[in-house]
This record gives C-alpha cells, sequence and structure tokens, in this order.
C-alpha cells in the first residue's frame, strides 16, 4: 500500500527554512484556531488539529526533521514510498507468516499512514516460526503447526482532554490479504483510559492478524502520544503555561482568570508579582492515579503596550518623575 507524501511546511504554514522559533509560533497560532474547543466546525478542526499536530510532531524534533527534509528530497526525485524493510524477530516490518496479512493502514489514530510509515511506531511481526518455514513439513513428514497471528503496532494521539476524562475510539485497520488478494477494513473500539500516560501501550487483544491452522489471532498495540496544547506544556500529571500580565496588574496585583482543561478559574495575583514567576492552581492538572491529580502551574509573562496614545504616553512620563524605584540602583 504506497501513501501520500505530506508536506509538513506546507501545513504549518512555514518554508523549509524556518527556524524553530517560527515553527513553534506557526504550531501555536493554528492550534489555537483549529483547537477542538473553540472551533465552530468541530469536525473539521478536529481533522485540521490532528494534521497540525503531526506536522510539529516532526518539524520540532531535529532528528525527525532531518529525516522528512531527506523524504523530501527524494520524493521530488521519484522515490517510492514504501516501507523499508525492518528485523523486528526476524521478519519484515509490516509482514505477516504464509497465509496471513501482508500490509496494513491504520485510520482514526490521529496520524496519516505516512507518519506511521516513517516516523512512528508501526510494525508488524508474527510470534513463534511459520509451519511453512519447516524441514519436517516440507518432506511432508509432520502436519503444520498452528501459528499465532501477526501483532501489528502504530501510534495514537490523544488529546489532554481525552487524557482527563477517558474516551472511547473508533480505530480502522485496513489490509491486503495474502491469502484472497482482497483489501478487508475491520473496525474496532478503543478505551482510551482515563489517565493514560505518553509512551504507555495500549493493546486491543485479539485484533490483529489471523492465525493459521487454528492459531489464535494476534494483538494490536497503540502507542499513545500526546496532542501538543498550544498553551500548556505536559510534565508528568503538572501542567505549565503562561499567564499574560498588564505592567500594573504584577504591580498592583490583581485577579485574573485563567484557562484550564475544565473552563476558567479565578487566581490572585498579588502585588509586585515579578516577570518568570509561577503561580500553582492546585489539582487542576491531568490525572495522577486514583483521584489524585496534578497541578497547574501558570508563569508571568508581563505585556508591554506596543503602541501608546498621547494619554498613555503622559500618565508613563508622570510615573517615571515620582518613581524612586530605579532596578540599575542598588538598593
Amino acid at each position: 500500500m504506497a501513501v501520500e507524501f505530506k508536506d509538513y511546511y506546507q501545513v504549518l504554514g512555514v518554508t523549509p527554512k524556518a527556524t524553530d522559533d517560527e515553527i513553534k509560533k506557526a504550531f501555536r497560532t493554528l492550534a489555537r484556531k483549529y483547537h477542538p474547543d473553540v472551533a465552530k466546525d468541530k469536525k473539521s478542526a478536529e481533522e485540521k488539529f490532528k494534521e497540525i499536530n503531526e506536522a510539529n510532531e516532526v518539524l520540532s524534533n531535529p532528528e525527525s526533521r532531518r529525516k522528512f527534509d531527506q523524504l523530501g528530497a527524494d520524493w521530488k526525485t521519484g522515490a517510492q514510498s514504501r516501507p523499508q524493510p525492518s528485523h523486528a524477530g526476524g521478519r519484515s516490518a509490516g509482514q505477516a507468516t504464509r497465509g496471513g496479512e501482508s500490509e496494513f493502514q491504520f485510520e482514526g489514530t490521529g496520524f496519516s499512514d505516512f507518519f506511521e510509515q516513517f516516523f512512528g511506531g508501526r510494525a508488524g511481526q508474527a510470534r513463534g516460526a511459520s509451519p511453512f518455514d519447516s524441514q519436517e513439513f516440507a518432506s511432508g513428514h509432520e502436519e503444520p503447526e498452528a501459528a499465532r497471528g501477526q501483532d501489528i503496532q502504530g501510534d495514537i494521539l490523544i488529546t489532554l482532554d481525552e487524557v482527563l476524562k477517558g474516551a472511547m475510539r473508533a480505530i480502522s485497520v485496513r489490509r491486503n490479504n495474502a491469502r484472497t488478494g482482497q483489501e478487508e477494513t475491520q473496525t474496532h473500539q478503543v478505551r482510551i483510559p482515563k489517565g493514560v500516560q505518553a509512551g504507555q501501550t495500549i493493546r486491543v487483544s485479539g485484533k490483529g492478524g489471523e492465525g493459521s491452522n487454528g492459531g489464535g489471532a494476534g494483538d494490536i498495540y497503540l502507542r499513545v502520544r500526546y496532542a501538543e496544547h498550544p498553551d500548556w506544556r505536559v510534565r508528568g500529571a503538572d501542567l505549565t503555561g503562561s499567564l499574560e500580565l498588564a505592567p500594573w496588574e504584577a504591580v498592583l496585583g490583581s485577579t485574573v482568570a485563567v484557562p484550564t482543561l475544565e473552563g476558567s478559574v479565578s487566581v490572585k495575583v498579588p502585588a509586585g508579582f515579578q516577570q518568570g514567576q509561577k503561580l500553582r492552581v492546585r489539582g487542576k492538572g491531568l490525572p495522577a492515579g486514583g483521584t489524585k491529580r496534578g497541578d497547574l502551574y501558570v508563569e508571568a509573562s508581563i505585556q508591554f503596550p506596543p503602541h501608546l496614545s498621547k494619554e498613555d504616553e503622559f500618565l508613563w512620563k508622570q510615573l517615571a518623575a515620582q518613581a524612586t524605584f530605579n532596578p540599575r540602583k542598588s538598593t
């Protein structure tokens, strides 16, 4: 099954010469626009949000970005989008024992086939030797043994909202059956447990490749990847983000609304709050086991007006003339 090339630079609206900061800025701008929580057309926004996350997943990692740049050059010179052989367990990735499925593709995981093939965790591996490889069977001295079906692996993109609440996801596996020569599609409901962690594997038992000679079916293994959020960074069960403050809010103190995964909460900013200082909102992070929740941290980012009106300029000059504080003088 050939796959379609994905131009991740085009997805984020940047050029191949974009800096890391430009890629990060482009992702955050688009992610805020298409985040399913804020978009009016949630269905199309959800697909766009996944596409943006996939592009950022590749381009924000120096190693995978180099690999993508090389792949892009290969595509332009006519290279085919076929998987390279891998030898996990002595067999090629995506291959089954004789009589089983030879290729497969996922739908509904949040990642494209292009990502899975070159940057994800796709692999296929048969457990145990094929009876067709046996010398005894080849000479007709013994009956073929039962062989377990192929295990198949992939990645699944999980939003922080799904981590917080848990979810059910319909995952389809499209495969070519080497026995019949036909393409088959099976859809399975996959339970995403509340509090699932990045890197954890979700197992779908008995839904992998078919066994042969009475052997059981293989399993599906889906490795969890978190969809990057435009506002929050994940540290274990804690979330960290930025709190933009006007200078007078930081100097005089204020009460501000802080967004969380479950709506906004009011947070009191103490007077004299400094750039880079953090406030903690207890219990508004991700599940941390049992009934426990991580915390949410917001770091002060003091914003100054880019343009001053005549009245604003007059007031700032008055403040400068009367202020006793000078950061360049020791106290």
